[in-house]
């Protein structure tokens, strides 16, 4: 690839705009394979692309003619590529620990429902032989007051106010036990 001519970097410098779009056209091509090459995604390329050459217009004063520019352009697509890497590293870094931070409130949330689970369960033990029965019969078998009564030969009433004593019962422990 031929250099550009000193003439046309000098009018970049004076701000001339076809020069730019000349300077442009001319590395476009190359600068574009060049950043593929490394970062091997042709949009995030093109991006640096644009990126530096925006950066040259803004501070085409500045530039050199008797310098190379070539190699400038090229190390500033360089430069660019290695933050680039930088960002990806990070990213990947930062979405890594917010899985590991999900996983680990996964895990504790696993773990407060089985301690739960375990409340209850002792609760229940503890309640009199009657209430266990009268709240299997309800809430496992999905009994009504009235099959209770029946079965238990005891009145509805005393079915629905042991079944109400019951359950009160097993939540001031369960909710007693998680503030402890």
């Amino acid at each position: 690839m031929a250099c550009i001519s000193e003439y046309t970097l000098r009018k970049v410098i004076q701000g001339d705009q076809t020069a730019f779009a000349e300077l442009y056209n001319h590395y476009k091509t190359p600068a574009i394979k060049f950043c593929v090459s490394l970062v091997k995604d042709e949009e995030e390329a093109e991006n640096m692309l644009h990126e530096v050459f925006i950066k040259i217009w803004e501070k085409r004063t500045q530039i050199n003619p008797e310098l190379n520019f070539n190699s400038y352009l090229f190390t500033c697509l360089r430069n660019l590529a290695f933050d680039y890497f930088k960002k990806m590293e990070k990213s990947h870094f930062i979405r890594q620990q917010y899985m590991e931070r999900m996983e680990d409130r996964h895990s504790d949330e696993i773990e407060t429902e089985e301690a739960k689970i375990v409340r209850l369960r002792t609760a229940i033990d503890s309640l009199s032989e009657k209430r266990k029965i009268i709240l299997k019969l309800n809430v496992e078998e999905g009994k009504s007051y009235q099959e209770i009564a029946e079965l238990m030969r005891i009145s509805k009433n005393t079915v629905k106010n042991q079944l109400v004593k019951a359950k009160q019962f097993l939540r001031e422990r369960v909710d007693m036990a998680a503030v402890l």
